[in-house]
């Protein structure tokens, strides 16, 4: 399996930008994708994630009402779409597969080299 996450850049306060994640090499769909955030010195973040058999999708309540996600089954992709971005969004953004519909990190087997998205204050 490859995740390639793709989207990222330079963006200023309160724009939108919207995160893909492409996905090669899975032959069934009972998995669930994530999205986490890194910033700098910080741990690594649950973001989102959705279960892309049902389309469940769950928020983290740091970004709620500000980002969603999404997938398109024929593109194989999924989206993170993020609006009313500010300096706290800073971050590379890195997209992950598992098996198990969780925001833990360490549950997920395989993850995309991450994308950055930075928002100057």
């Amino acid at each position: 399996v490859q995740l390639q996450a793709s989207g990222g850049g330079l963006v200023q306060a309160g724009d939108s930008l919207r995160l893909s994640c492409a996905v090669s090499g899975r032959s069934f769909r009972n998995y669930v994708m994530g999205w986490f955030r890194q910033a700098p010195g910080k741990e690594r973040e649950f973001v989102a994630r959705i279960h892309w058999n049902s389309g469940y999708t769950v928020i983290a309540d740091s970004v709620k009402g500000r980002f969603t996600i999404a997938r398109d089954n024929a593109k194989n992709t999924v989206y993170l779409q993020m609006m009313s971005l500010g300096p706290e969004d800073t971050a590379v953004y890195y997209c992950a597969e598992g098996q198990t519909f969780t925001g833990r990190a360490g549950a997920y087997d395989y993850w995309g080299p991450g994308t950055q998205v930075t928002v100057p204050a």
